[in-house]
């Protein structure tokens, strides 16, 4: 007859298990049950941090998507302003003693003492002073107008723009003031925009000399980019503002009729 320790010993379990079938039993609930426990006070699962964490998986992609698609405006403005930048660079010709243009540096200096300011105005004041018609003092009265008007536009629209000027200028210039450091607009390509289509419009000049006329307002301004003084939007923007400025003056034009005290002085 069997004994009751082997039948106890079949009945719970193989004799090849020695038991290890209950202890690993044990172990695999105990692993449950503590693995059930953490999992319910894991902070992820709360309520409060799935929603945190939906939204912050749904703001993710509207931010990649606005470093990776930027507007279609920003892209062109960097676009333009690399264009400018290069373009600049490569037309300074005659920026340095050392460059490749570097022996016309000197006859660019003085055309460019030639669009400078202070000449045209101490010209004007003197022109002024020595004639005697009223036709004649009416011109150069609003070309002195146009002048100053220059001068002061271009200051405000270079303290309010700060652009640097470009990195191969010298500032070796005539007659410089503070505003002069910045670059953007070209005050020599605003003045012989003005000055020339004044002059085109309102002196009697014979065909070749209109002709100068036309081509000093253009080597005055290409003279700014050749001598490093400026990037090219700077001259463009500049010969472009000059022309505005003419129909400025053409609209508050100064005559005997507007302002008769100032023409009996």
């Amino acid at each position: 007859m069997p004994s009751p320790r082997v039948t106890r010993a079949a009945n719970s379990g193989s004799p090849n298990a020695n038991g290890r079938f209950e202890f690993m039993s044990l172990m695999t609930n105990k692993t449950g049950a503590s693995d059930q426990a953490s999992a319910r006070h894991r902070p992820s699962d709360s309520p409060v941090h799935r929603k945190d964490s939906s939204s912050s998986q749904q703001q993710l992609p509207e931010e990649d998507c606005m470093k990776l698609n930027p507007s279609f405006l920003g892209i062109a403005l960097r676009s333009l302003l690399a264009v400018d930048l290069w373009l600049s660079k490569k037309m300074g010709v005659c920026a340095r003693e050392g460059s490749s243009w570097g022996s016309a540096r000197p006859m660019m200096k003085l055309v460019e003492i030639s669009g400078h300011g202070i000449p045209w105005i101490a010209g004007t004041i003197y022109c002024l002073y020595r004639t005697d018609s009223y036709a004649g003092r009416e011109v150069i009265l609003n070309l002195l107008f146009a002048l100053l008007l220059d001068i002061i536009l271009v200051g405000i629209v270079k303290g309010i723009v700060k652009r640097r000027r470009p990195t191969q200028n010298r500032m070796d210039m005539f007659a410089t003031f503070s505003v002069d450091k910045y670059s953007f607009p070209s005050g020599h390509a605003t003045r012989a925009a003005m000055v020339s289509r004044f002059m085109l419009n309102h002196l009697v000049l014979a065909v070749p000399v209109r002709i100068l006329v036309m081509l000093w307002a253009i080597v005055v301004s290409l003279s700014r980019v050749m001598l490093g003084r400026h990037n090219v939007t700077d001259v463009l923007f500049g010969y472009f503002m000059g022309h505005m400025q003419y129909s400025l003056v053409e609209y508050f034009w100064l005559s005997p009729n507007t302002l008769p005290a100032l023409f009996k002085i």
